[in-house]
């Protein structure tokens, strides 16, 4: 199979992974038995674990001294910031908000690859960004209106952050993966952040109450552990080594797809025509992202 078509898979797999983790994260927090900040550190000694496993079985690499200080940049824009300030942020705003917030990655992806790697900017990537901006947007607003105001703006600019910290880390983590098996910078970006969270988590992870936890809620636990951290992580990073960024990033309106998919299985949701239009709109502008004349990318 071509390394193009592999990656499209991961990346498809990845929307999967995130798109299912709406439903499954809300179980896991939907209590007090484990706050936010103490799922994220876990989330990232789990992903450390893991990544050092899979590192010392498969890939056994080492990474210059001089490189590490830009490892230790993306563990901070692709996941310290990334997940502290979602978490926090979704405390102060709204769901809604948040998920609007969300859909400027691949806006910020596409100038941030103009500037940083010369990524050429054609019009057909600006269709298409357009269109999967809008067929989001539909999806969105269709679930309720979008409120900016002076309550939810420390939310809102948290939200914001991180998605601006997210769609920088993939665009400049991009030189790390053509130097480096992709494994071991995850590996050591995930080795500083549990060294980064520890301090700012410590208390929330001696409070949490792991006797109240019952067989449901460890298997979510389990997959925002395994599947939304480590693989998700994995099949993302593996993708962004043979493709761009911004193909990468537009992946991203495929998740309140899936989402919506899931609740319309699970009958929590309704599917109208506007649903149908905006699943073609983001369909068409990943397609659009994607396409390639030369390399069909």
């Amino acid at each position: 199979m071509k390394s193009n078509q592999t990656s499209h898979i991961f990346l498809l797999a990845t929307a999967l992974i995130y798109g299912a983790n709406y439903t499954i994260a809300k179980e896991v927090l939907s209590n007090d038995f484990i706050t936010p900040m103490g799922l994220v550190f876990f989330r990232a000694s789990s992903a450390f674990v893991l990544f050092f496993i899979f590192h010392s079985l498969f890939v056994k690499e080492k990474v210059e001294r001089k490189d590490l200080k830009d490892v230790f940049l993306m563990s901070l824009f692709g996941v310290i910031i990334n997940q502290s300030f979602f978490i926090i942020g979704l405390k102060y705003t709204t769901p809604i908000n948040a998920a609007l917030l969300i859909t400027v990655v691949p806006i910020l992806v596409f100038v941030f690859s103009a500037i940083i790697l010369k990524e050429r900017i054609t019009l057909i990537k600006i269709l298409g960004i357009t269109l999967g901006f809008a067929g989001v947007m539909t999806i969105i607003l269709n679930r309720g209106p979008v409120s900016i105001n002076i309550h939810t703006l420390k939310g809102d600019i948290l939200v914001f952050l991180n998605s601006a910290s997210y769609a920088y880390y993939l665009v400049k983590v991009k030189p790390l993966f053509k130097k480096y098996n992709p494994v071991t910078i995850t590996k050591w970006m995930f080795f500083f952040s549990v060294i980064c969270l520890l301090p700012f988590s410590f208390n929330e992870i001696l409070t949490v109450k792991w006797e109240y936890f019952d067989m449901k809620l460890w298997l979510s636990f389990g997959y925002v552990l395994v599947f939304t951290t480590f693989l998700a992580y994995l099949l993302n990073n593996f993708a962004l080594q043979k493709t761009n960024p911004s193909v990468v990033s537009i992946y991203i309106y495929l998740q309140p797809v899936i989402a919506t998919v899931i609740a319309l299985l699970l009958a929590k949701d309704n599917l109208n025509l506007e649903k149908v239009i905006a699943g073609i709109l983001i369909f068409t502008g990943i397609y659009l992202v994607s396409y390639n004349k030369k390399t069909k990318t």
